[in-house]
């Protein structure tokens, strides 16, 4: 993981994103996996990213994938064993959303996980600590999800208003899902006119 403490710029941007987003920098507990989670934008070590996520823009709008049990969420997934931060993107992206990336993921920021599950999710991970690393990207929706055997079966692909999608994510998550939607659209924004 960087280290904030030397670089005041870095460090005084993180505490100002941290406020404007307080309930994504909050502690967490994931019940699903016993995870304690706290999210930073500092990028964590390639080896303990296990999960990727992407805020998907297609025309200025946001991607989400809604599966059979009516539940809807961002692009992306585990890894595999050996397998690249990109290579799973770009995976997950064609399974779940039939979409491909139109230039380089930027970075939001991690969770970063402790668990006291006995064992790791997938043998190869991590544990008890890992990371799930979110992004944003531009993306085209051109084909229809893969859906493997093995993911969520996506009945639905839809690219909405951020606000829609904000609305959306919160209905079936906490607060959190959000403000990464508005952290991505903010962030998305800056590099645009910067």
């Amino acid at each position: 993981m960087t280290d904030t403490t030397d670089r005041p710029d870095i460090s005084d941007r993180a505490a100002q994103l941290a406020a404007r987003f307080p309930a994504l920098h909050a502690p967490q507990y994931w019940t699903w996996g016993r995870y304690d989670a706290q999210f930073s934008t500092a990028m964590p070590p390639d080896e303990l990213i296990t999960n990727i996520h992407l805020v998907g823009f297609a025309d200025g709008l946001v991607v989400l994938c809604r599966d059979d049990r009516d539940h809807w969420f961002l692009p992306g997934g585990t890894r595999e064993s050996g397998e690249s931060i990109e290579s799973c993107l770009v995976r997950e992206l064609a399974e779940e959303a039939g979409a491909r990336l139109l230039g380089e993921p930027s970075w939001l920021g991690a969770h970063r996980c402790v668990t006291d599950n006995p064992e790791p999710y997938r043998p190869w991970q991590p544990h008890p600590e890992k990371a799930w690393l979110w992004g944003w990207a531009e993306v085209s929706v051109d084909s229809a999800p893969t859906n493997p055997d093995d993911g969520e079966q996506v009945v639905e692909v839809r690219a909405m208003e951020p606000a829609e999608a904000r609305r959306l994510l919160v209905r079936g998550h906490e607060e959190w899902w959000g403000e990464l939607i508005g952290l991505a659209v903010e962030l998305r924004g800056r590099s645009s006119t910067g």
